[in-house]
């Protein structure tokens, strides 16, 4: 927090409420997980922690918003597609949809996401390549990740 208080610093992949209780304790911003586990959100809830969970059908989605999940995360973005997320945005407009899997950091991809409605996107490896991160590459890194925001920019527009 003092080095880089801009940074909102989140854990990934949890999937029990115990995990997600120690990664908060020792600073997690926020909450992810590759499925929607109701014990997690009461947890992250009685914290003010964002919980995100991982969810594949509206009905899931349903009930990550009854548990106070504002945001869920759509996995995988590659098999669901952007058809899913128009045909779900339009009897839920309210739905805040994070899709991973399948994303990458090129205009086109980008845009046919935020075009189809969703709220952000995940990318890792896509975003991040092992091989510029092992090189300490941070230049490339900061590079792509300025090119992608600028075309989230640009499609919400």
């Amino acid at each position: 927090d003092k080095e880089c208080p801009e940074l909102a610093l989140g854990i990934g992949s949890v999937v029990d409420a115990p995990t997600a209780a120690l990664y908060m304790q020792l600073g997690a911003n926020f909450v992810v997980g590759p499925v929607l586990n109701p014990d997690i959100a009461p947890v992250c809830n009685r914290r003010l922690v964002p919980y995100c969970p991982g969810c594949m059908t509206v009905s899931e989605i349903g009930k990550a918003q009854e548990l106070g999940c504002d945001l869920t995360k759509v996995f995988p973005g590659d098999v669901v597609g952007t058809n899913m997320i128009k045909d779900l945005k339009a009897p839920m407009p309210w739905s805040k949809i994070m899709v991973t899997g399948g994303v990458s950091p090129d205009e086109e991809n980008l845009t046919k996401w935020f075009k189809a409605g969703v709220y952000c996107v995940g990318m890792g490896s896509k975003l991040f390549p092992n091989e510029k991160v092992v090189a300490g590459d941070w230049q490339y890194v900061t590079d792509k990740c300025r090119e992608a925001l600028g075309y989230i920019a640009k499609a919400r527009s």
